[in-house]
C-alpha cells in the first residue's frame, strides 16, 4: 500500500513538472498524476534500454527526475499526435 502511494505522489509532481515544462498541458491533478506515472512506466522502459539507471538505491528525487523526463517525452507525442 505505500509503494502505491509513494508511485502516486511521484506521479503527481512529475506530471505536474512536465505540465510546466511542456505549456499548454495542465489538466488537472488526476491528469497529472496519470501522465505522470505513465511518464515514470516510459522511463523504466526508455532509459535501461539506454544503459541509464536511477541507482542501486532507486532514490525518490532520481525516480522524480526520470518520471518527468518519460512524462514530458508522452506529452510531447500527444501534442505531435493531436497536430496531425
Amino acid at each position: 500500500m505505500t509503494g502505491l502511494l509513494v508511485a502516486i505522489i511521484i506521479g503527481a509532481i512529475a506530471g505536474w513538472l512536465a505540465g510546466q515544462l511542456v505549456k499548454g498541458h495542465g489538466q488537472g491533478v488526476v491528469m497529472n498524476i496519470v501522465v505522470g506515472i505513465a511518464g515514470a512506466v516510459i522511463a523504466s522502459f526508455l532509459f535501461p534500454a539506454m544503459g541509464l539507471t536511477i541507482g542501486a538505491t532507486g532514490s525518490i528525487i532520481g525516480s522524480i527526475i526520470f518520471a518527468t523526463i518519460g512524462a514530458v517525452i508522452l506529452l510531447l507525442i500527444i501534442r505531435l499526435i493531436n497536430r496531425a
